[in-house]
């Protein structure tokens, strides 16, 4: 159980990732979050019942866009 006051983010939640840290070791890239969520330098994380989080860094859906935009551009 989460002794933080206001309580920790569910695993599920969409929000998990405003979880506190409780262990973290930069060096190997992961922390520990208090839900139970193992998170990634890239931005991966594992969930407490073994699913995945692919990374997702807010940059990636920028560029995402920025090469739609261009492949859809008409030529010059």
């Amino acid at each position: 159980m989460c002794p933080h006051t206001p309580p920790c983010p569910e695993p599920k939640a969409p929000d998990r990732e405003a979880a506190k840290t409780i262990i973290s070791h930069p060096e190997q890239g992961w922390s520990l979050l208090c839900n139970g969520v193992v998170m990634f330098e890239d931005t991966g994380e594992l969930l407490p019942d073994g699913n995945c989080i692919a990374p997702h860094r807010p940059t990636d859906l920028k560029l995402d866009l920025h090469v739609t935009a261009v492949k859809r551009s008409p030529a010059a």
